[in-house]
């Protein structure tokens, strides 16, 4: 229980206060002292920062403490308020704030790819941002340690998600769901080491797409293939390969090879670097770090270098007669399974941007069959964006919804899933990059019309207008000005790329006629002003008919 004192503090208006203070008390009256016009004298200073140090020894309620600051050290309210304004404003490391430029790329990147996920008939679900900590527990392998825990909560361990996969997985035992293909578009928080060049943030969107249930072999593997396919092309930023492999063959890999079955993880890990990281330090991180054979690691070499060039199945039947690899009774499963989803490639016409590839071994655990990566070709790329490397990835995760739901872990009860998580955040770097050395101009807004007025105190005219085009579903703007300059009303449309303004002045309202201009060339018309609506619609029409079918709405500098 706190002590209870009893403080007379004299203030400068020569009057006394008699206050009762406690621990919490203390501090409401050194905030309110701080915020007020009461000067207090050096003694009563004095016998203050004595009584704040009787009773708030071994407290730190550092924001109270800043509160009442000017009075502990005998400044006045002047310094502690100068003291809070020297609060550094920044965003927290691995995160930023978008502009709107930047906010109207992304739309259009994720307006593309709900479109094609919408074409393949996904519907869409949404779970928390955050997920109890054991429900996020080993499903990443040496990922974990990037999983954001927050703190205790009501008793509840909370960790950030990690990513969607997990909390899909999570949602379809919870929900004993067997059978649905789902699109989730979202954020996802992790603690790496960030990188703006490479598009590694800490909070950063995903685009997922899954199927879920119980299907024949590789079906759904291919048409997985074949959206990412879809919207890598759509996208337009630049060539691209969708690397494939399978899980059994990489672990048939290991074990032909000499590699510990305690170890393949570890290893599997390692050899997922080889995208960015050259061999010999693969290597030595397997031998020196990870105690792995050199004679083993020189083996994995021999495989990992290996990728299909041309006919892929061609490739798939090489492997097969590999007097090493080829003999595993698993690998020559994998092998088949391999053979059909590259025939499917073929139908869905994508075949000419799908490359086998053994050095290909996503690290989370979760994966059991098909395993892909998008990665960009850098001879296709500019100098910005050659470093972006991996845009997408994910595979075959049978067993993922079993282990939060025993009953749907084996038999005619599981939930088979596959899917693709596409790196949206890489590949918005690239559009931007793009942006700035075309030097086009970005839409930020869709306004189609803008209402202008030519002469004073016609703000009543205009905001009858914009109530019909308002009514008729056209997007229209204003000054919200009452006599705003026609000239300063002109720039506004040029500047943000409205294509039509309607000019209003006293003479032609006069005459129930309106000026219609085409902002880009400039050329005015007088149209009638109870046909205005249906001129402006004729006149959308044709320009969104000629508008290009690019990423980006742009307008010309």
């Amino acid at each position: 229980m706190s002590v209870r004192s009893v403080a007379k503090l004299s203030c400068s208006c020569k009057f006394s206060f008699d206050f009762i203070i406690t621990r919490h008390s203390l501090f409401r009256y050194g905030a309110s002292f701080c915020h007020s016009d009461v000067a207090l004298s050096a003694g009563d200073r004095r016998r203050y920062r004595n009584l704040w140090q009787r009773e708030k020894a071994g407290e730190t309620e550092l924001s109270e403490e800043l509160r009442t600051k000017a009075l502990i050290d005998g400044n006045g309210p002047e310094d502690a308020t100068a003291g809070a304004q020297k609060l550094v404003l920044k965003n927290p490391k691995g995160t930023r704030d978008f502009e709107p430029k930047q906010m109207a790329v992304r739309e259009k990147v994720f307006k593309t790819i709900i479109d094609c996920f919408k074409l393949h008939g996904a519907e869409t679900i949404d779970t928390p941002v955050f997920e109890l900590k054991e429900t996020l527990t080993n499903k990443y392998g040496e990922d974990s340690k990037l999983i954001y825990d927050l703190a205790d909560q009501g008793g509840e361990k909370l960790s950030l998600r990690y990513d969607l996969t997990v909390p899909f997985a999570r949602y379809l035992a919870m929900n004993k769901i067997t059978n649905i293909k789902r699109y989730h578009i979202a954020k996802v928080y992790r603690r790496d080491q960030p990188s703006t060049a490479r598009g590694r943030f800490r909070e950063f969107y995903q685009c997922d797409f899954d199927i879920a249930g119980q299907y024949d072999v590789m079906t759904a593997d291919a048409e997985i293939v074949r959206i990412l396919a879809e919207i890598l092309s759509k996208l337009d930023i630049g060539k691209f390969v969708i690397k494939v492999n399978h899980r059994v063959v990489l672990d048939a890999m290991m074990e032909q090879c000499g590699v510990p079955a305690r170890m393949f993880r570890a290893i599997c890990s390692s050899i997922d670097k080889l995208d960015k990281t050259p061999w010999q330090e693969v290597r030595n991180e397997m031998v020196n770090e990870k105690h792995l054979d050199p004679a083993v690691a020189d083996r994995i070499q021999n495989y990992v270098v290996l990728k299909s060039q041309g006919n892929a199945i061609e490739f798939v039947d090489q492997l097969l007669r590999d007097p090493l690899i080829g003999q595993h009774a698993g690998g020559k499963e994998a092998f088949e399974q391999m053979k059909l989803l590259l025939s499917y490639c073929e139908l869905y016409g994508v075949s000419d941007v799908v490359s086998f590839d053994l050095s290909l071994a996503r690290g989370l655990d979760y994966y059991t069959g098909i395993i892909y990566e998008a990665v960009l070709q850098g001879d296709a790329l500019t100098a910005s964006t050659e470093s972006v490397g991996s845009i997408a990835g994910g595979g075959r995760y049978d067993y993922l919804v079993g282990m939060f739901d025993a009953k749907l872990s084996k038999g005619a009860k599981s939930v088979p899933c596959v899917g693709v998580s596409i790196g949206i955040e890489r590949i918005f770097a690239i559009m931007e990059a793009k942006m700035l050395s075309s030097k086009e101009k970005v839409r930020t807004t869709e306004t189609e019309v803008y209402v202008a007025s030519a002469q004073k105190k016609l703000h009543f005219e205009r905001m009858k207008l914009c109530r019909e085009l308002w009514d008729a579903e056209i997007k229209t703007e204003q000054s919200y000005k009452l006599s705003p300059k026609l000239l300063q009303q002109l720039q506004y449309c040029e500047e943000y790329g409205i294509p039509l303004a309607i000019v209003l002045g006293e003479s032609e309202l006069q005459n129930n006629v309106v000026k219609l201009r085409d902002v880009q060339s400039r050329n005015e018309e007088v149209v009638p002003r109870d046909k205005i609506v249906e001129v402006i619609k004729a006149k959308l029409q044709l320009i969104n008919g000629q508008s290009t079918s690019s990423s980006i709405a742009t307008v010309h500098a």
